[in-house]
C-alpha cells in the first residue's frame, strides 16, 4: 500500500500548495517490522522535549489521555507543549530573538519565521539528522514531500501535517474540502430550505431568517459569519467566495485577477447591501477566533462560508444540546451558469510543518520521536487511539468503541482529555494514510465532510510563497494590506457608488503597487510547480 502524505513544510523561496495526507510506503508487513525495529531503538530513559505550537487555541495536554500515554510508553519521549497566550507572531519572535526556541517548532508553512529559522542556522536538517541516528525516516516520510520541501542546499528543515498530492485527490473518492457553505439546520427548514445559490435568493433567505429567529436563547442573530479580518483579507469574503464562485486562477497562461471578476464583484454588492440594511453585524469586523467559536457554540449565526474542521467542536456541543440547532452544508453561493464549486482539497504543503529547533539537548530522540509518529503505527494510534481503550479489532477491522465515539459526538473536550485520539495531537497527521481506518458514522460532522466530496479539487499549484525578505514579498505584503483594508471598507460602503469608487481606487493604488509585474512572477512559480507535481 502507498505510504501517505502529510502537510508541509515550507519551501521559502518558491511555492506552497494549499481539511489530508500521502506517501510512498512499505508493504503493512515491512512497515510493521520497520516500525518494531524502530520502537527497539528508541528503548532508553524517558526523556522530555518541549514542543512550541503556534496556536494560541491549542490547548490538548500531554500524559493524561490514552494515546500521548500510549506514544510515550513506545517512544520514551514525553512531550511538554508550549502554545502563546496572546499574539502568536510575537511570541514567536520574541524565541527566536532570545535564542530560547524550544526543542521542536510547529507553525504554519506560510510563515515567514520558517525562512528566518533556517537562514539564521536554529534549526536542524531533518536529512541530516536522519543520516546521523535514523534512517528509518526516508522509509516513513513521502518522496513528493522531501522533494517539496527540499531547500536549495539540499536539505530539508522540516516537514508537513496533512499533505495531500495531486494523485492522492485522483485516486480517492473520498478526499473532501474544509470550505463549505453552512446553515442552521432548524431554522433554515423553518424558513422553507431556500434556494441560497443567488445573490437573489441569498439575500432574502438571509432576511427571512433574521424576521423569523431575530434572537437566539435571548442574544441577537447574527445572520451571516464569516472567518476573522486579518492583514490579507478574509478568506470568507475571498478566496471561498471565489471558490464557490468557480472564478478561475488563471486564463490564457496567465494569473487571472480574480479579486476584480465580475461574478465576484456582484456578490460582493450583494452582502454590501445586507450591511447597508442592517444584516452584516459589527461583530463579523472586529471578532477574532475566540469570540467566533463561543457565539457558534450559542447557534447565533445563520448562515457561514466556514471551514467546518474549525467549528467541529462548537458542532458537537450544539449536536449534543439539540441535534436540530446544528449546522448542515448546503448548495451556496453559485455563479450565473451554475457550475460546480471548485473546492481546495489540502495539497503537498499542508497546513503546518515542524521543526526540530538546534536548542535541543536530544536531537536523536527527536527524530526517532518524528519517525514514529509518522510511521504507520504511528498513524494508528494518532487516529484510532489505543486497542482495547478506544478501539477493538472485530473480524479485522478496527472498530471505535461505541461509547468513545458518542463521546467523540458530543464532547470533544473531555475526549481528548480521556483518550486523545482522532488527530488531537495533529501536528504529523497524515489523513490519506487514515483513510485505512475511517469509521462510518453519522454523528454531526460527517454531512458537512461528505458534502464537498463531489467538489474537492487539487488547486495547490496557485498557493504561492514569494521568497521572504525581497522586494516582492514586499509588494505582495503591501497589497494584500491594501485588500484587507479594501474589501471592509467594500463590505461597508453606504451605497453601490461608493463601492464601485472605492473598488476602482483598489485597483489604481495597486497598479501603481506594481501588481502587473508581480503577477507575471507569481506565474513563474505556478509553471515550476506545475512541473514538479506533473500537471499539464
Amino acid at each position: 500500500m502507498n505510504k501517505l502524505f502529510h502537510k508541509s513544510l515550507l519551501l521559502i523561496g518558491a511555492l506552497a500548495l494549499s481539511l489530508s495526507g500521502c506517501g510512498a510506503m512499505e508493504n503493512d508487513e515491512q512497515a510493521s517490522e520497520n516500525a518494531e525495529i524502530n520502537i527497539t531503538s528508541m528503548q532508553g530513559d524517558e526523556v522530555t522535549l518541549d514542543w512550541y505550537i503556534n496556536f494560541s487555541w491549542f490547548n490538548t495536554k500531554w500524559g493524561d489521555n490514552a494515546v500521548s500515554k500510549e506514544i510515550t510508553n513506545k517512544t520514551g519521549v514525553n512531550i511538554n507543549f508550549i502554545t502563546p497566550l496572546g499574539n502568536e507572531e510575537e511570541k514567536l519572535n520574541s524565541l527566536i530573538a532570545s535564542g530560547t526556541l524550544p526543542d521542536l517548532i510547529t507553525l504554519g508553512w506560510w510563515e515567514p519565521q520558517v525562512n528566518e529559522m533556517i537562514q539564521g542556522d536554529m534549526v536542524y536538517a531533518l536529512n541530516a539528522l536522519a543520516d546521523e541516528y535514523d534512517p528509518y525516516f526516508y522509509e516513513v516520510t513521502d518522496p513528493q514531500a522531501i522533494s517539496w520541501y527540499t531547500q536549495p542546499d539540499g536539505n530539508v528543515y522540516g516537514y508537513p501535517c496533512s499533505s495531500v498530492t495531486p494523485d492522492d485527490v485522483a485516486n480517492n473518492d473520498n478526499i473532501g474540502s474544509n470550505q463549505t457553505f453552512l446553515v442552521r439546520k432548524d431554522i433554515y427548514e423553518a424558513i422553507g430550505s431556500p434556494d441560497m445559490t443567488t445573490t437573489e435568493g441569498f439575500e432574502a433567505a438571509v432576511k427571512k431568517a433574521y424576521e423569523m429567529f431575530p434572537e437566539i436563547d435571548g442574544k441577537p442573530l447574527i445572520p451571516v459569519g464569516a472567518h476573522i479580518f486579518d492583514d490579507t483579507g478574509n478568506v470568507s469574503f475571498d478566496a471561498y467566495l471565489q471558490n464557490f464562485l468557480a472564478i478561475p486562477y488563471e486564463k490564457d497562461g496567465r494569473l487571472y485577477d480574480r479579486d476584480t471578476d465580475p461574478e465576484y464583484i456582484k456578490w460582493l454588492k450583494m452582502f454590501r447591501r445586507l450591511g447597508e440594511q442592517g444584516y452584516l453585524s459589527t461583530d463579523l469586523f472586529i471578532d477574532q477566533r475566540v469570540q467566533m467559536e463561543e457565539k457558534i457554540a450559542e447557534g447565533r449565526y445563520f448562515c457561514m462560508l466556514y471551514q467546518y474542521i474549525d467549528m467541529s467542536a462548537q458542532q458537537k456541543a450544539l449536536y449534543a444540546k439539540d441535534p436540530d440547532s446544528i449546522y448542515i452544508a448546503v448548495d451556496g453561493p453559485k455563479n450565473r451558469n451554475g457550475a460546480d464549486y471548485v473546492l481546495p482539497t489540502n495539497t503537498v504543503s499542508g497546513w503546518t510543518i515542524t521543526m526540530v529547533s538546534k536548542n535541543c539537548k536530544n536531537p536523536d530522540r527527536a527524530i526517532e520521536f518524528i519517525d514514529y509518529m509518522l510511521s504507520e503505527e504511528g498513524q494508528k494510534t494518532i487516529y484510532l487511539g489505543v486497542e482495547g481503550i478506544t478501539y477493538d479489532v472485530i473480524d479485522g477491522k478496527e472498530v471505535v468503541k461505541p461509547e468513545v465515539q458518542k463521546l467523540l459526538d458530543t464532547d470533544r473536550g473531555q475526549y481528548d482529555a480521556l483518550y486523545g485520539a482522532d488527530d488531537a495531537y495533529w501536528m504529523f497527521q497524515d489523513n490519506v494514510m487514515q483513510l485505512k481506518w475511517k469509521q462510518e458514522t453519522t454523528g454531526p460532522i460527517d454531512q458537512l465532510e461528505k458534502w464537498t466530496y463531489p467538489y474537492a479539487t487539487y488547486t495547490g499549484v496557485y498557493d504561492i510563497i514569494l521568497p521572504a525578505d525581497t522586494e516582492d514579498a514586499y509588494t505582495n505584503a503591501r497589497i494584500q494590506k491594501l485588500w484587507s483594508e479594501t474589501l471592509q471598507n467594500l463590505l461597508l460602503a453606504k451605497s453601490e457608488k461608493e463601492f464601485d469608487e472605492i473598488l476602482e481606487k483598489f485597483v489604481t493604488d495597486r497598479n501603481a503597487m506594481g501588481f502587473s509585474q508581480l503577477q507575471e512572477k507569481r506565474y513563474k512559480y505556478v509553471e515550476s510547480a506545475k512541473e514538479k507535481l506533473g500537471i499539464e
